[in-house]
């Protein structure tokens, strides 16, 4: 898991994956055919076969903020968010503002509970409420901190009983899961292209434009899925359950899976005794979406990690499922060219 915790802890936020990109360059270094980065920032990672020609995709990037405006006479931050919030979830986190100079540690805050008026009570959190402090006087944050500047959320990486728990496992496990795949794969036919995408968080963006390029028949998605399985949920709204195995998309918000695939899938994960769960997700998309789409269009299917507590820093998977996506996605790639994808 160490390769994990250094995915989980580095940081990179949409448009600013580097040193993302840094740890899956040095992984694969060796262990692939061909390494480059396409000038969006995507890393593609290429182990030849004479075909099919099949993407896997894991984003690179995770939900933070950049700064938006500095206080000069406060030396307060603004930060303007780049992925999707619960903004209830970030009162009283550190985070780190990445500047040219180095790091720096800060705290978000918030005005007290208790000078609030009555009417400020009832009113929902907003990220236009918070701010940043760095503890530090204003005119030296004015002169280190730039607007643009990347601010990311501050968790360490930890095992939590059967399960690990950190920042940006979604989608540094999905990242994983591919990079391990690649170490394991024995002989295989197909022509497999594995992508660090950038701007998943924002759009689907570095997906869109590495398929483009690729023209892949098959496109395989590595991201997490909502696992619900939690106090107050009914079980027709958990979606995953954690400890049950590597999840087969069926649909979300921005693909629907082809049932060829998802059958193949079904087929392996039985035939080998690895153990899965269907999953329909109500609301979000992955990089499926996006190469599913590009040119004359791709067969596509999501492997999801499912995970608790998505988009906060104390995200969490099982480490069994983990090693089922792993498991799932090399007997796939080793049997891929023999998927029936006829409609």
């Amino acid at each position: 898991m160490e390769l994990l915790k250094r995915l989980s802890e580095a940081p990179g936020v949409p448009g600013r994956e580097e040193a993302v990109r840094a740890l899956v360059r040095e992984a694969l270094q060796g262990r692939v055919d061909e390494l480059e980065v396409d000038r969006l920032g995507n890393i593609i990672a290429h182990k030849r076969g004479p075909g099919p020609r099949v993407v896997v995709a894991a984003h690179m990037d995770e939900i933070g903020f950049l700064v938006s405006h500095v206080d000069e006479e406060t030396g307060y931050l603004r930060i303007e968010p780049v992925g999707g919030f619960d903004a209830r979830t970030l009162i009283a986190s550190r985070v780190v503002v990445h500047t040219e100079r180095g790091p720096l540690l800060g705290l978000i805050g918030i005005k007290p509970v208790h000078i609030l008026t009555e009417e400020e009570r009832k009113k929902e959190i907003r990220i236009q409420d918070l701010f940043v402090d760095v503890g530090l006087p204003g005119k030296e944050v004015k002169e280190r901190v730039r607007v643009g500047d990347p601010v990311t959320l501050y968790q360490a990486f930890a095992e939590v009983g059967e399960l690990v728990s950190g920042k940006a496992l979604d989608d540094r496990v999905g990242v994983y899961v591919g990079i391990e795949a690649l170490r394991r794969i024995g002989s295989h036919q197909a022509d497999i292209y594995f992508v660090g995408t950038v701007q998943e968080e924002v759009g689907l963006r570095g997906a869109r434009t590495s398929a483009f390029q690729i023209a892949p028949e098959i496109g395989v998605a590595l991201d997490v899925t909502l696992a619900c399985d939690m106090p107050g949920v009914p079980p027709h709204e958990q979606v995953t359950k954690l400890g049950k195995g590597v999840a087969i998309k069926v649909k979300d918000s921005a693909s629907i899976s082809h049932p060829g695939l998802v059958r193949f899938l079904v087929r392996l994960a039985e035939e080998q005794q690895i153990p899965y769960q269907l999953e329909i997700l109500p609301r979000g998309g992955t990089d499926a979406g996006a190469i599913q789409l590009a040119r004359e269009g791709a067969a596509v299917v999501t492997l999801s990690v499912p995970t608790r507590y998505v988009h906060t820093v104390v995200e969490a998977a099982h480490k069994k499922d983990i090693e089922a996506a792993i498991q799932l996605l090399v007997a796939f790639l080793e049997r891929c060219h023999t998927a029936d994808l006829r409609l």
